[in-house]
């Protein structure tokens, strides 16, 4: 186990901090040493990248980047976990993730990454004033869908819109690192 630690390595792509505190808190459990994905430009020596990035506007914040910084030689393991407001029990909110990743990552390596979902939060009051006013866009759009047609996603957007909410549960860090026979 102690080998795989050292091979190892957690990056994030955070904008406003839960996803940032998700992945200290998995350093923190595994000993694996974490950095914003900004910091590390070279992924080559690791054999497993464990990557938490934030849903941002149908992306996940980083992994593009992240993405294209690997060995290249298909030799190392990816592990996505997604940061965002919707539940992620949600399967329609799961699967519409899920393709906003494919489209982001080479096909090969998004056949191979494992991908888990983890519930993020949002502070409207920390929102940068460019965000604020997307959402509040956003917000008035998506309530002129009718109930029966909103995605949890969108729901949820709508649930919390000019509020702070908080669903971090850092024990829904578990199943990742049992997925990593870290446990």
């Amino acid at each position: 186990m102690k080998e795989n630690i050292m091979k190892s390595i957690i990056l994030y792509g955070s904008k406003y901090g839960t996803t940032k505190q998700y992945a200290e808190e998995f350093s923190r459990r595994t000993g694996i040493k974490v950095h914003s994905y900004t910091e590390v430009k070279n992924l080559s020596e690791y054999d497993t990248v464990i990557y938490f990035g934030s849903l941002y506007a149908g992306g996940v914040t980083g992994l593009p980047k992240t993405a294209k910084r690997l060995a290249g030689d298909g030799t190392q393991r990816l592990v996505i976990i997604t940061v965002g407001l919707a539940s992620p029990a949600d399967k329609a909110n799961a699967d519409h993730i899920k393709e906003s990743i494919r489209k982001q990552i080479p096909a090969d390596i998004f056949q191979k990454a494992d991908i888990m979902h983890l519930r993020g939060g949002i502070d409207y009051q920390k929102l940068h004033v460019t965000h604020r006013l997307m959402m509040k866009l956003f917000y008035n759009q998506l309530k002129k869908q009718p109930e029966q047609a909103r995605s949890a996603e969108t729901q949820a957007i709508i649930d919390t819109y000019n509020q702070t909410v908080n669903f971090v549960d850092f024990d829904s860090l578990t199943p990742v690192a049992e997925l990593l026979h870290l446990l």
